[in-house]
């Protein structure tokens, strides 16, 4: 089954260890359409603000809603106690079985509100360290699971139980597709965790997983071989880092490569501990064969020379193997690789293809100066309106010194250094070095990563397809703020630009 988050993260950020050991088992039940998301944050209640399911699980069509008790549990004149290691007893609000129920009912409101449609749902209790309580008109006895049900085998054959008996659907009411609910329960409840990167409001919006991306996560694990298409800033990377995460959990051996230097200090963090492989194609043999394929950037890749490298390194080869391509439709091949149409149109061909077509980096303000300037499509500019874009006009020759003492700037006004990157877009490919405790890198670079504050420099005497692609990789870095540092010529450059967007 796939957990959302993966199991690790769950062992991590679990309350209680009763939480941990159902993760666990959840994890061992082999079933590719089976989902249980943990800390399901439920913003409608029947008596709270903000409540929260200990798991909702998808299974077979019907969502279960599962509240967990660790420890002991007992009903004393009408009042329920949870008990801990140390016998002492603690109040609750209500039976466990009502805790369920009732968030059971504000999922039901919430995805009403929402237009989901009708969809069959049962509340469940698990108590993992106690026997069931005895019978009672308050619940069915198949829906309070206990101690005898922690097996993998025995977990799945009670939700089987739990399932076969949910209620039928009602005439009259329109029933939410079995498609439609899993991604939207993705879409309500998935975030990307994104390393290092957890302040503000721009943040925190930018990081809650769109409808797109859902979308792709809950396909995923259906579908053998994908394309994923989305400009800069789309999420490709942060979906191909979840998705890996979930294939490795189900206990396939995984391998993510690219062409882009930095992208290995990208994933690596985010699949530490893991049964996946991160490894540059330049460092790529066809020693080791892998259960499935993850290739992010695949712009850079496509050529018959590197597709025939891809073919030898996943079981089943590239015809019948279990691959994803995530690749940006733009101009970015210009920047690193070889990007050849005809194979392009090979690979399509082989799968299915996703589009992410919300921009969830970037600005509404840096959405638009990409498109303004160069008619990039790299998504709708939905997520958060941002500050404007800062254009610095100076006269100056050294355009690096002029940004380094914006970036100084930047930091009497509380900004961290290390949040602030400088990309000037005529330097050296290989250019990646800290200055002031600034980072100082080409747009090669720079490509697939991003940073929360980004300043922009040494504009191009003319823009050919070369340096097109390397001004569109350093203008969709940013996250939150977008420094552009030019001069009268180069603003005269910008405008000749975007004349011709605009006759296009």
């Amino acid at each position: 089954m796939i957990l959302v988050p993966d199991f690790r993260d769950i062992e991590r950020a679990a309350q209680s260890d009763a939480e941990r050991r159902l993760a666990r088992l959840l994890a061992e039940i082999s079933s590719p359409d089976g989902v249980a998301f943990h800390s399901v944050k439920l913003r409608s209640h029947a008596y709270k603000q903000m409540a929260e399911a200990d798991f909702v699980i998808l299974w077979k069509g019907v969502v279960i809603v599962v509240e967990v008790k660790g420890g002991g549990i007992k009903k004393f004149e009408g009042v329920w106690y949870s008990v801990d290691r140390n016998g002492d007893s603690h109040r609750l609000s209500s039976s466990p079985m009502e805790q369920a129920r009732s968030a059971m009912f504000a999922l039901r409101d919430i995805f009403r509100e929402d237009g989901v449609g009708w969809f069959a749902s049962e509340a469940l209790t698990v108590t993992p360290d106690i026997d069931a309580p005895p019978s009672s008109p308050e619940w069915r006895s198949s829906h309070w699971l206990a101690r005898d049900v922690m097996t993998a085998a025995a977990l799945s054959s009670a939700l089987d139980v739990v399932a076969d008996g949910a209620r039928a659907q009602p005439s009259r009411e329109r029933i939410a597709r079995a498609d439609d609910l899993r991604s939207r329960l993705f879409g309500e409840f998935s975030r990307m965790p994104v390393v290092d990167a957890q302040r503000g409001a721009v943040i925190d919006e930018q990081n809650r997983a769109t409808d797109g991306q859902a979308r792709v996560l809950a396909g995923l694990a259906r579908n053998p071989r994908m394309i994923v298409l989305g400009g800069a800033g789309t999420g490709k990377s942060l979906v191909l880092a979840e998705a890996a995460k979930q294939e490795a959990a189900s206990g396939h051996s995984v391998l993510i490569t690219f062409r882009s230097p930095g992208l290995r200090g990208f994933f690596e963090p985010h699949v530490i501990g893991r049964d996946v492989d991160v490894v540059p194609f330049e460092e790529l043999t066809a020693l080791r064969r892998y259960d499935i394929l993850f290739v992010d950037e695949a712009q850079d890749l496509m050529s018959p020379e590197a597709m025939d490298l891809l073919d030898l390194v996943v079981v089943g080869g590239r015809g019948a193997g279990r691959w994803r391509m995530f690749l940006d439709p733009n101009n970015q091949a210009q920047v690193d690789g070889r990007f050849d149409p005809e194979v392009f149109e090979i690979v399509v061909g082989e799968a299915i293809s996703y589009d992410l077509s919300l921009n969830v980096r970037n600005t509404k303000a840096i959405v638009h100066v990409v498109q303004e300037y160069l008619g990039a499509d790299v998504g709708d500019p939905g997520i958060v309106n941002g500050e404007r874009i800062q254009w610095h006009w100076g006269g100056g020759t050294y355009p690096v010194d002029e940004a380094l003492a914006l970036a100084a700037r930047l930091k009497t006004e509380g900004v961290r250094a290390d949040d602030i990157w400088i990309i000037p877009v005529e330097a050296d490919v290989d250019l990646d070095v800290v200055r002031d405790g600034m980072r100082v890198l080409s747009p090669r670079a720079a490509k697939g990563l991003e940073a929360e504050h980004v300043i922009v420099c040494s504009l191009p005497d003319e823009f050919d397809d070369q340096r097109l692609a390397n001004f569109y990789v350093a203008l969709t870095r940013a996250r939150v703020s977008l420094h552009v540092v030019a001069n009268e010529t180069d603003k005269k450059r910008l405008q000749s630009l975007a004349r011709k967007q605009a006759y296009r």
